[in-house]
């Protein structure tokens, strides 16, 4: 079974043994696997990635030296079951399924363990009480975002964003071109996307994003009068004095009010900003640039140490969530989003390669004016971009 092994750094083709289920799980072959900024991470950092999931208890991820197929963002076709399956599914059905398979006593991420070989190969296995059916006839090269969709679904899912929120995305980035299209899917009434790269602007557009930003010329957060947040400690002041007086006058008592506002989410109003870049200096600009009482999705990996100041988040009062992942519900709606038709994700795919061409789809990633996501499809020939 052909697979690209990435061991070193280095990324080949080579000859694998054939794959048997175990017990739960069932193999499929690979129609499309996406490539995958955190694929990008590992091939580089994945033994600095290797000691910080050390230190929350995780010891299976790869390190340099191992012999690792990466490959997380996968659909694919059922080829057989192994034992103690429930084969709800007949055997040619098109399914994805989150990339974690149990091996013994131990649970591996698929393409990050060494224990669990991912998608860019020919076949791979999965655990069947992951896998979900792909509905609605949903082509292959649409049905593999289901795993970036239900990384993004679940940013805004924590994000608690409604649809009379201002999100601002600082990135468009596969990451943040897929957190555009699921607030546009919400209908988050106003979507703001910065990023340097006029293709990746574009990009945003494409898929949703009402204002697109040049921050080399403009501040994504240049419009926060218009849409009423505070933008100076004075404003934040004067602006609890004027409610509480407002409130004086009325014939209910102010904290009955007060509370109520709250709870409406009218005091304060503030943007829900996604970091979707996750390189040092990020988060110190956006402490620096946000309005007050913003809330700040982290959603961006940054594999290297950073420095922020956090009396700057203290005296705006801006809240700081990290996420990671998605949950096994977050994975299926995402995918049924997809095949409804309520999330578009065509325009996050830039180019299709086969397993030769895997080497040259990361170099070419690394030009944001031609690429944001590029599908690994194992049958295409050559090295070409399709």
């Amino acid at each position: 079974m052909k697979s690209v092994i990435c061991q070193n750094a280095a990324l080949r083709v080579a000859e694998r043994p054939a794959l048997e289920p175990a017990r739960g799980q069932v193999l499929l072959e690979v129609l499309r696997c996406g490539i995958c900024g955190s694929d990008l991470h590992m091939r580089q950092h994945c033994d600095h990635l290797r000691e910080l999931t050390r230190r929350v208890g995780y010891e299976r991820i790869a390190g340099s030296a191992d012999e690792l197929v990466l490959g997380h963002e996968f659909c694919g076709q059922i080829l057989d079951y192994g034992p103690q399956t429930r084969r709800k599914l007949k055997a040619g059905s098109v399914v994805c399924a989150v990339p974690m398979i149990r091996n013994g006593e131990h649970v591996d991420l698929m393409g990050l363990s060494a224990h669990a070989p991912g998608a860019y190969a020919e076949q791979v296995l999965v655990q069947e009480a992951y896998m979900e059916p792909v509905p609605n006839g949903l082509a292959p090269d649409r049905a593999a975002l289901t795993e970036p969709m239900a990384v993004a679904l679940h940013a805004v899912n924590r994000s608690e964003a409604r649809q009379r929120d201002v999100a601002i995305v600082i990135g468009c980035g596969p990451v943040g071109l897929a957190v555009i299209c699921m607030l546009k899917a919400r209908g988050v009434k106003a979507i703001v996307a910065s990023d340097f790269s006029p293709g990746r602007r574009e990009l945003a557009r494409r898929c949703g994003a009402d204002v697109v930003v040049n921050p080399r010329e403009s501040s994504p957060y240049r419009d926060w009068r218009q849409y009423g947040f505070i933008g100076t400690a004075p404003a934040l002041l004067d602006l609890a004095l004027d409610t509480r007086e407002k409130l004086g006058t009325l014939p209910l008592p102010w904290w009955h009010s007060w509370r109520l506002a709250e709870k409406l989410g009218l005091l304060p109003k503030r943007p829900i900003i996604f970091e979707c870049v996750g390189v040092p200096g990020i988060l110190q600009t956006i402490l620096d640039g946000a309005p007050l009482m913003s809330r700040v999705v982290v959603v961006g990996v940054c594999m290297q140490a950073d420095t922020i100041e956090p009396v700057m988040g203290i005296n705006k009062e801006i809240e700081l969530r990290f996420v990671l992942g998605y949950t096994p519900l977050e994975y299926r709606d995402a995918l049924h989003l997809l095949a409804e038709g309520k999330v578009k994700g065509d325009h996050l795919v830039t180019g299709t390669v086969g397993l030769s061409g895997v080497a040259g789809a990361f170099a070419a990633l690394g030009d944001a004016e031609k690429h944001a996501k590029i599908l690994i499809d194992p049958k295409q020939q050559g090295e070409q971009f399709a």
